[in-house]
């Protein structure tokens, strides 16, 4: 039987989820496209574009090309925004906007990693202060995300940390090396060929409502694709989905072992001792 200690020496693992189309289902930063209209960071005409967006990324994903683009966009769209104001619309909007585009199956996916122990790890494109609040929404432990230069609190429009393509691997990778992940024992999630990379770096890679090049990809690689497609207010399924931490998730499982063992012996003690009165 494992003590605390041998448990908690194991060496630690995590799993690694993508985040539009992935988790949820649509583009983080376009679905606050409304929002910042209202809050007077766009005008109609981003309002159209953002949507329009939406709806070439949800028909078909992005490409490389597309995904270019989308930045450059976007980084010309925030320059001047002021960052506290961002928050505070995110803050704000959340629960309206991205709880009711939560995959069930996502969800019910994080819960599982974090019942075995496993960190979960929110990996995107979208900006650190869309996908931040989306993380601890969710539950996540931590969050690799794309970073703007901040100067006097507000966007310069230039890019400080793109987190895309190998720039996720890497970033996996850090962490693994900072955090003691097992990265053959880990896991990853994404739903586009530009995450390759990001899935090439665990042991348990999967395609999640792939597009056509990565379902390609998954079927010649024997990688399992999974199709999520119901999604629901966490609140409909769980009162909350965070979990303890891994320390207390291994006292915990150290304590049923114990107590099973425990059961074990008074049961084989039980018998025993009905054996010797029979005789």
């Amino acid at each position: 039987m494992l003590s605390v200690v041998e448990i908690q020496s194991l060496p630690r693992t995590a799993a690694f989820f993508d985040l539009d189309k992935t988790v949820i289902a649509k583009s983080s930063t376009l679905t606050f496209s409304k929002s910042f209209y209202h809050g007077g960071l766009i005008n109609r005409r981003d309002v159209l574009r953002a949507a329009y967006s939406q709806f070439v990324f949800l028909l078909g994903g992005a490409d490389h090309d597309q995904m270019e683009r989308m930045r450059e966009y976007l980084s010309a769209l925030c320059r001047g925004w002021n960052v506290q104001q961002v928050r505070e619309i995110v803050a704000e909007t959340i629960h309206d906007l991205i709880d009711p585009i939560i995959y069930d199956e996502a969800a019910s996916l994080i819960e599982q990693h974090h019942l075995a122990g496993r960190d979960v790890v929110i990996v995107s494109t979208s900006g650190a202060e869309v996908v931040e609040p989306i993380g601890q929404l969710i539950g996540a432990d931590r969050v690799v995300a794309t970073r703007m230069v901040v100067e006097e609190g507000v966007f310069t429009g230039e890019v400080e940390y793109y987190a895309y393509g190998p720039a996720k691997a890497e970033a996996i990778k850090e962490l693994a090396r900072t955090e003691g992940y097992d990265l053959s024992r880990c896991y990853a999630y994404s739903d586009s060929a530009t995450d390759l990379p990001m899935l090439e770096a665990v042991g348990n890679p999967y395609a999640v409502n792939p597009g056509r090049a990565l379902r390609r990809e998954a079927l010649a690689r024997d990688w399992p694709v999974l199709s999520f497609s119901r999604p629901v207010r966490l609140k409909q399924r769980l009162p909350s989905l965070s979990m303890p931490s891994r320390p207390v998730l291994a006292v915990a499982a150290a304590a049923v072992t114990a107590a099973a063992a425990t059961a074990g012996l008074v049961w084989f003690a039980s018998k025993r001792r009905a054996r010797f009165s029979a005789l």
